[in-house]
Parts: C-alpha cells; sequence; structure tokens
C-alpha cells in the first residue's frame, strides 16, 4: 500500500528535486506541524510505507483485519480527495471574486477622474469671472494708495517747512518749552524724507534741520555755562531754572552726544571746588582726613539736588554721575598722594582709610541704583532699600556682601597697593602675641582651675587669626589673603616650637640612659646574654632612672591636647581660607607641613609618657633579671617586682587617663606603644632567667613561680587602660588581642623551658608545638636559659632545623592530615597522643606527625590561663599558698586535697613531661 500524497503547501524557500517531491526548510516545517496538529504516523516527514505495514501487521495472525485496513484506508483517501476538491474549487472561485472587485474599482476610479475634470473647469471659468469683476476695484485700489502718499508726502513737506521757519525764530527767542514738540516732529519728518535726498529742494530742507540742530546744541550749551558762571557776562541774561529745565528735554532729542558733553562739562564745573579744597598740597587731603572729602560730597550733593534737582530729568542721574566721577578723582588724587607719602602711612592711619571708604560705598550703593555703572535694575532695587543691604551681611561681620555692593572698590581699590603694610603689621602683632605666648607657658600650670587641658593661649591665637581673616577679607581676598595665609603657616610653627615644644619637659640623663642601653641590648643580638650583662651593669651602675614628676606628667598631656586641638582647627583654617580668598590662590594654600608639625609633636608626647612608664618598671625589670630562679623552694603570691609594676601601673597611668580624657583615641595609642614596647622587652629579660640547677635539672618551682609572675603581669596588662578608675570600661579589642599574642608567647616560653631536654627529638617537637613561629635565635636562646652546654646545642639546633623545615613541608602537602586534639589539650596547647608516638629521636615520620598536631597561634593566644600553667602553678604548697591555691572565701584546700592534687600533678607530668 502507497502512502497518501502530501497535502499542497504554499512554497516558502522550497527547491523541486526531479520535479516530483517538494522540499520545505525547517523554519516552515515547524509552522506546519503547529498549525496542523498530527498524530498520525503517515504525515511524519521520515513516513516508511514499509514500516508502517509491518507495525499494523506483525505477524501473520494479524493478517485476518487486512480487509477492515483496506477498507478504511479506502474511506480515508476519499474524505482526502472531497477536501482537495473542495479546497481547489474554493481557490478558483477567489479567483473570479478578485476579477469582478478589480474591474468595479477601475469603473470607480474612471467616473472620479471625469468629475475632478469638471470641477477644475468650473474653477477656471469663475477665476475668470472673478478677475473681470474686481479689474475697476484694483484700479481704483492703487489710485487711493498714490493719492494719500502724495497727500501725507505734501502735509510732511509743509509741516518740515512751516516747522524749520517756526523752529528758527523760537530759537532766536530761546522758547525751549515750546521748541521740544515742533523739534520732535520736524526729527521725525526729516527721517521721512531720507529716501527724497537726490532731490535737491529736499536736500536743502535736510540740511536746514540738521543746521538747526546744531545752533540749538551751542546755544544751550552756552546758556548752561552762563547760567551757572558765578558773575554774568554784560549784554547776556541768565536763563531761569524752568527756561533750562526746558532747554535738557530739548537736549535729550537732540544728538547724544550733545548730551555727553553738556554733562561732563556741568560735572567737572560742579567738582571744581573740591579739586582745589583737596589738593594734594592741602593738610585736609592727607588720609587722616578722608572723611571730609566724602562729608564735602554729601553736602553737596544734597545742595545740588536742593537747588538743581528739578532742571535735570530724572533718567539722566545727573547726582549718581557726579558721584561718580567723584570716586574716579579721588581714587587717582589718593593714589598719587599716597605714593608720594608712602614712608608717612602707618597699618592704623591705612584701616582708619579703608574703613571710612568702605562705610562710603555703602552708603551710595544704598542711595544709587548703580545704572550709570553698568549694573542691572533688579541688583540696584534691591539695593536702594536699607533693609535688604542690611540683610545681606555675611558671617556675621557686619559688612555689606560686596557682591551686591555697586559702588565696591570705586574708591577703595587705591588702597591694595599699600595692604603689605596691614600684613607686616599682623606678622609684628603676631611676634608679641608669640612672645606672650612663650611667657604664659613658663608659669606653672593649673589644669584643675582651667578645668580644661588645652593651653588658652591656642585658643586665644586662632580667635586672632579668625579676626584677622574677616578683615582682610573686607579689605581684599587676592594677593593680601594669600600673603596672611602664609604669616598664619608662619606663626603656627612658631607657636608649635616656641610655646609647645619648649613645654615639653626633658630628661636629659634619663634618655641618654636609656639610649644607650637599648643600643647594648640591639648591638648583638647572636650574643644577648653578654650584652644583657653589661646593660643591667650600666643600669646598676647609673643608678635608679630618672622619671617626670606629676606635673611634667600633665603638662605632656596638656602639650598633647593642645597639639590635638591645634590640629583640627588648622585644618578647618585651611578650608576656611580656600573658601575665602579668590580662585586664583585657592590651591597655593596648604598647611599640611603645619599639620605635620602638630602630629609630630603629638607621636613626641606619646613617646615620653610611653618612656616615662617604661622607666618605672626599669628597676622591676633588673631585679627580676637578678633573682635566683633556681634557689627557689617554694610558689607563693606574686613576685615582689610584679607588685611594683603593677604599683607603677596604679600611679601613673590614671594621672595620664585624667588629663586625656578629651583625647581618648591618643590614650588607647599610649597604651598600645607602652606593650609593644614593654613586653618584647619584658620577654628579653625572660631570657636573662636561670631556671637551671647544679645538676643540670631544671627548677620547676623556679619555673611555676615566673610562670605565676607572668600570668600576674598578663592580667594586669590586660586591664592597663582602665586601672584605678572607678568606671569599669572594657579596653579596646586590639589592645586586648596584642598583650594575649605577646604574653602568652612568655608563659609558652617559660613551658618550652620546663620541658626536658631528653630526649631531643621530644624537646624540638615541645618547642614547635608551644612556639610555632620560633627563630633560631630565639631557640638558642632558651637552650642558654636551659644553660645547655654549645656542644648539645649544634646538634639541637641541627635537629630543630630538620623538624621544622619538616613540619612546613607537611602543613603544605598533607593539609587533610589532621589529629583530634582533647579539649583540655587544646585550651592549654598540649598534645593528646600517646608516649610511642615520639619513641624514636630520628623518626622523620613521627616528627612530620607531632609537627601537623602543633597547635595554631590562635590556640596559643588563648585569653583563659592555660590548663597546664595552672596545674604547674599550685606547685609547692609547703610555705605561704599562692593565690591560686586559695578558695573563693580566702580559704586554703585541705591538706588531703593538697596531697591528691599533687599525686595529680606527678602523674601528668609523667604522662606528659
Amino acid at each position: 500500500m502507497s502512502a497518501p500524497e502530501a497535502p499542497l503547501e504554499p512554497v516558502s524557500k522550497a527547491s523541486q528535486e526531479n520535479g516530483s517531491k517538494i522540499h520545505f526548510t525547517k523554519e516552515v516545517k515547524q509552522v506546519i506541524d503547529k498549525v496542523l496538529k498530527s498524530d498520525d504516523p503517515m504525515d511524519a516527514p521520515d513516513f516508511n510505507c514499509v514500516d508502517y505495514i509491518n507495525q499494523l501487521f506483525p505477524n501473520e495472525q494479524s493478517l485476518a483485519t487486512i480487509d477492515e485496513t483496506i477498507q478504511r484506508m479506502q474511506c480515508e483517501v476519499s474524505l482526502i480527495d472531497d477536501n482537495i476538491r473542495s479546497v481547489v474549487r474554493g481557490q478558483t472561485n477567489t479567483g473570479q471574486d478578485g476579477q469582478m472587485a478589480l474591474y468595479e474599482a477601475q469603473k470607480v476610479i474612471s467616473t472620479l477622474y471625469d468629475h475632478i475634470i469638471d470641477v477644475k473647469t468650473r474653477a477656471e471659468k469663475t477665476e475668470e469671472m472673478v478677475k473681470e469683476i474686481t479689474r475697476d476695484i484694483k484700479q481704483l485700489d492703487c489710485a487711493k494708495r498714490n493719492l494719500t502718499s502724495a497727500i501725507t508726502t505734501l502735509n510732511h513737506l509743509h509741516m518740515l517747512v512751516g516747522g524749520i521757519e517756526s523752529l528758527e525764530k523760537l530759537i532766536e527767542k530761546r522758547l525751549y518749552g515750546e521748541i521740544l514738540n515742533p523739534l520732535q516732529a520736524i526729527t521725525e519728518v526729516n527721517q521721512h524724507f531720507q529716501q527724497y535726498s537726490d532731490i535737491e529742494e529736499i536736500k536743502n530742507l535736510s540740511q536746514s534741520v540738521d543746521r538747526i540742530q546744531v545752533t540749538l546744541a551751542q546755544q544751550i550749551t552756552e546758556d548752561f555755562k552762563e547760567a551757572f558762571l558765578a558773575k554774568p557776562n554784560a549784554g547776556h541774561q541768565r536763563l531761569g531754572l524752568n527756561q533750562l529745565a526746558d532747554a535738557c528735554k530739548v537736549v535729550s532729542v537732540l544728538d547724544p552726544k550733545v548730551k555727553k558733553e553738556l554733562l561732563k562739562w556741568f560735572i567737572a564745573q560742579q567738582l571744581e571746588e573740591y579739586l582745589h579744597l583737596f589738593h594734594e598740597n592741602q593738610d585736609i587731603a592727607w588720609l587722616d582726613k578722608i572723611d571730609k572729602r566724602y562729608a564735602w560730597l554729601k553736602r553737596h550733593l544734597l545742595d545740588f539736588e536742593d537747588k538743581f534737582g528739578a532742571v535735570f530729568p530724572l533718567d539722566w542721574e545727573v547726582s549718581e554721575r557726579i558721584t561718580v566721577e567723584f570716586c574716579r578723582l579721588t581714587r587717582e588724587q589718593l593714589s598719587q598722594i599716597m605714593a608720594k607719602r608712602t614712608n608717612e602711612i602707618d597699618v592704623r592711619l591705612l584701616l582708619f582709610a579703608i574703613n571710612k571708604t568702605q562705610a562710603f560705598e555703602q552708603l551710595l550703593s544704598k542711595r544709587f541704583t548703580g545704572v550709570t555703572l553698568g549694573h542691572s535694575n533688579n541688583t540696584a532695587d534691591k539695593l536702594t532699600t536699607p533693609a535688604l543691604a542690611e540683610s545681606s551681611q555675611g558671617d556675621g561681620s557686619g559688612v555689606i556682601n560686596p557682591a551686591l555692593v555697586v559702588f565696591h572698590d570705586q574708591i577703595g581699590s587705591c588702597f591694595k597697593a599699600h595692604l603689605d603694610i596691614y600684613i607686616k603689621s599682623i606678622d609684628r602683632n603676631l611676634t608679641e602675641l608669640i612672645e606672650k605666648f612663650v611667657e604664659q607657658a613658663k608659669e606653672p600650670l593649673k589644669v584643675a582651675e582651667a578645668k580644661t587641658t588645652v593651653y588658652p593661649s591656642s585658643a586665644d591665637l586662632f580667635v586672632f587669626y579668625k579676626k584677622c581673616m574677616v578683615q582682610c577679607n573686607q579689605l581684599s581676598n587676592e594677593q593680601p589673603m594669600y600673603e596672611l595665609a602664609m604669616v598664619f603657616k608662619k606663626y603656627l610653627r612658631e607657636y608649635a616650637s616656641k610655646v609647645l615644644e619648649f613645654s615639653i619637659p626633658k630628661l636629659l640623663t634619663t634618655s641618654t640612659s636609656i639610649g644607650k642601653s637599648m643600643s647594648l641590648l640591639t648591638r648583638d643580638m647572636q650574643n644577648l646574654s653578654t650584652a644583657a650583662g653589661q646593660v643591667i651593669h650600666n643600669f646598676l651602675k647609673e643608678g635608679d632612672a630618672q622619671r617626670f614628676s606629676r606635673d611634667d606628667l600633665i603638662r605632656i598631656c596638656c602639650v598633647l591636647t593642645t597639639a590635638e586641638y591645634c590640629l583640627e582647627t588648622v585644618q578647618q583654617l585651611e578650608e576656611k581660607l580656600k573658601e575665602k580668598v579668590a580662585p586664583a590662590y585657592v590651591n597655593k594654600v596648604d598647611m599640611s607641613e603645619e599639620k605635620d608639625v602638630f602630629h609630630r609633636i603629638i607621636s613626641s608626647c606619646i613617646q615620653l609618657l610611653v618612656q616615662d612608664l617604661e622607666a618605672g618598671c626599669e628597676p622591676s625589670l633588673q631585679a627580676m633579671a637578678k633573682v635566683q630562679w633556681q634557689n627557689i623552694n617554694n610558689v607563693g603570691d606574686q613576685s615582689p617586682f610584679i607588685s611594683s609594676m603593677c604599683a607603677n601601673f596604679k600611679q601613673t597611668v590614671p594621672i595620664l587617663r585624667d588629663n586625656l580624657a578629651t583625647s581618648r583615641k591618643y590614650f588607647t595609642q599610649f597604651c598600645h606603644k607602652f606593650v609593644n614596647v614593654f613586653i618584647p622587652k619584658f620577654i628579653n629579660v625572660l631570657y636573662k632567667c636561670k631556671l637551671t640547677l647544679s645538676d643540670g635539672s631544671n627548677n620547676v618551682l623556679g619555673c611555676e613561680q615566673l610562670l605565676l609572675d607572668t600570668h600576674s603581669l598578663k592580667t594586669a596588662l590586660l586591664d592597663l587602660p582602665s586601672i584605678g578608675s572607678s568606671v569599669n570600661r572594657k579596653a579596646p579589642t586590639s589592645f586586648t588581642k596584642v598583650v594575649v599574642k605577646d604574653m602568652t608567647r612568655a608563659e609558652m616560653i617559660i613551658k618550652v623551658v620546663m620541658t626536658p631536654v631528653q630526649p631531643p627529638a621530644h624537646f624540638t617537637q615541645q618547642v614547635l608545638k608551644l612556639l610555632p613561629d620560633i627563630t633560631i635565635a630565639e631557640y638558642q636562646k632558651i637552650l642558654d636559659m636551659k644553660a645547655v652546654k654549645r656542644v648539645d646545642q649544634l646538634q639541637l639546633i641541627d635537629i630543630f632545623k630538620r623538624t621544622a623545615s619538616t613540619a612546613a613541608f607537611a602543613s603544605e602537602s598533607t593539609e587533610t592530615t589532621e589529629i583530634n586534639l582533647d579539649s583540655n589539650a587544646a585550651a592549654g596547647g598540649e598534645l593528646n597522643t600517646d608516649s610511642n608516638l615520639i619513641a624514636d629521636a630520628t623518626s622523620t615520620e613521627n616528627v612530620t606527625q607531632v609537627a601537623v598536631s602543633a597547635p595554631s597561634s590562635s590556640a596559643i593566644g588563648s585569653t583563659s590561663t592555660p590548663k597546664r600553667a595552672f596545674i604547674f602553678s599550685v606547685g609547692s604548697f609547703t610555705g605561704g599558698g599562692s593565690s591560686a591555691d586559695k578558695s573563693a572565701d580566702g580559704s586554703t584546700p585541705a591538706g588531703g586535697d593538697r596531697g591528691r592534687i599533687r599525686k595529680l600533678e606527678n602523674l601528668l607530668k609523667k604522662r606528659l613531661p
């Protein structure tokens, strides 16, 4: 049976092969599958009829239904044929309908075209009819326009001729009030006839108009000069004020140059008296009488406006023009006279003149609009209102913002060339002020009365700086402000050196001795025992180290807090100067060097406080080194040298904390620096302690006592920031970490010393377990503490090197290898392992295992006392019991309990030597 043919579909991007089979693209097939969903196997593109038949009849028994299958197939074929026939017929009918629709559309278009042609023809006929009707109207309209233009021109011509004749008569009679309107009229008419200037008659009339304007300008100027002369010329009659007012209105119509020249002459005439009164040869012209200049202008303006205010139009702004010219003349006169008499100018006279000038400029800004200076009317309107002008004050200095003062620097700019006098005066005043501060610094400090640890002189200095900066900003924010900033920088350094550094107490002997001793300690690190002995010898020879008194410590704290205050205020000063100074100088204002100076003073003060507290611990460290640890036969309370250190802390630290209450961060920094210096020094002294008996064995009791003392010192150092304080404030976490880490290392050193050297492998493993980051030099120091002979040290050092290198390699290559630690061993830094783990001293495998099981530094750095340290601290119970032996109520355990604890201790020592 052959499969039915696939129905025909629109071919998109398909190609025909052999003219029988159609191939569709993948996209077309997907679309067909979406539209015509079918589960029929015959619709599949890879349909195989043989496989389909074998699927229907898999065996002979299935052939029994072959007739039914054939019948069903025939029905499906018939149904598909019917569908195809319907589709073909539908396509045929569609084509016929399209042809009919196209024919109808063509008919409609043809009819529409005919209709449009008809409309166009009618429109053309209508347009011809309209033109025929309006032809006469257009001719009449053109005639009307020409007639109107002729009549207008004739009227203008008549007006021009008549106006010229009447103006000549009025000019002769000086009737300026009647001249204004005809003059305006003929001026406008003359502009109308400019296009007919080629006509001789029109040209002559235009020249007559120009001649009239020139005659009026000359006549009015002469009339003004005659009116304002002190003595009138014979035969000339002065014009009245009303006539002069009319003349000004006439001038407003004339060429603007006439008004300009008239005002120039008039203003010069008004200020003629001023130039004579305040000539540079006159005493009244000097700066000390500068206010008389301004008083003269006030009186003159009042007199002028009273007498001649009605003469000039308001838009001429004659009073403002007189004022502007007065400012220009005053500026030039003052510049000339100051240049000639520079030696006579002092700062008081200069500031007096500047203040009077600024006040006068502000007054002018309130009185006038500034239109003649080119300022806008909006700004001028704001400044003419006194309330608004006063509200523009800034910085609380009571000075109007110069940007809103329209007359700003109209006179005052002449003083800028001499502002160096002001800067030099500020320099002299600051010199005297610093000398005064130096004298104050020599006086005894009374912190309790002042209720502050900051020197009052620092606040006085910056208050003076602020006043100078505000005053200089009023004078100029350009070069003088920059020079003032340089003066500020200079005297900040002066204050730092002459006041603050001078106030720091000096202990030359102490610093010299400590310096020599520290140089001995650091000169030969390989032979530390010899160097340490020499240091102790030097200290014994020099005696007790000198220390600062309580007042000296307070003074150092005051210097520190004052330097901190100066540092913060200098930052604000720099920002304010950059805000005030002109943009061209902003990048030049830099006070980083001055801030560095105060930073150095703060660091020096902290260093002195650290050295003082360290010097207080020096005798205790010497006493610690002198103790015969190998001869101690019992463990008691903490040693006297630890109590001495704690007493030193309680005596010194509260003074520093109270006086650095406002500088908490620097007190914390002091604590950090102290422990960073003191703990390494304590460890160096620890290396000098001899804990070995004459037979070469360790004195366990001495080690236990030293371990107890180390733990007590660790507790005291943790409590250092709040020692002696009524408020129990928690120490900073960073400080606690440093103390715990470094003091725990000291405890581990003692535990290593307590470990027997034999067998060497076990001893080396214990060292690496308790001190994972130990160096060879430190390892040798521990061997010196145990009094190991030099020959034996070489063998131990060789084993140490091999073990350490193997452990380092194992920790990198075998990260997955772990040994579970007992919880007690993890807290105390001990291993929970069998003794046979380290049976072979030369076994690399065993060494590797022990190295891998070494506890991390974080485990060693625990804040609690390691358990092994506690076991060893119970030590001996003969004699006085230690603080660890006492119960909560202060009583000591019973004798039986002591015996059981001793047995437990011996057992643990055998199990974990």
